[in-house]
């Protein structure tokens, strides 16, 4: 059974940091690409940013451009989401997902598996 688990997440001033992870079991993590999506409510999912399987490639969303970034480590299975100066405007449930594809996607719907998310607030 794949499973998912983000943690990282909390209420953070303007300018601060927070770290996000995404720990994967039940899957070969090193053959998934990963992507960082958030969503409020009232709106359509947003992707933040991706990685290739190896690393190799990244993928951001102009928004959060030079102030997150996203990394992994296949061998803890784990994906990271670095975020610095955050903004109000940052403000979300953060879910992982993963796609079984050496390619990445900007689209929710080619994702396979999804973690439960976790909520970021930042307060001006």
């Amino acid at each position: 059974q794949v499973e998912l688990v983000e943690s990282g997440g909390g209420a953070v001033q303007a300018g601060g940091s927070l770290r996000l992870s995404c720990a994967a079991s039940g899957l070969t993590f090193s053959r998934f690409a990963m992507a960082w999506f958030r969503q409020v409510p009232g709106k359509e999912r947003e992707t933040v940013a991706y990685i290739t399987w190896n690393g190799g490639r990244t993928y951001y969303t102009d928004s959060v451009q030079g102030r997150f970034t996203i990394s992994r480590d296949n061998a803890k299975n784990t994906v990271y989401l670095q975020m610095t100066d955050l903004k109000p405007e940052d403000t979300a449930v953060y879910s992982c997902a993963a796609r079984n594809n050496i390619f990445n996607s900007r689209t929710p719907r080619d994702y396979d598996y999804w973690g439960q998310g976790t909520q970021v607030t930042v307060s001006s």
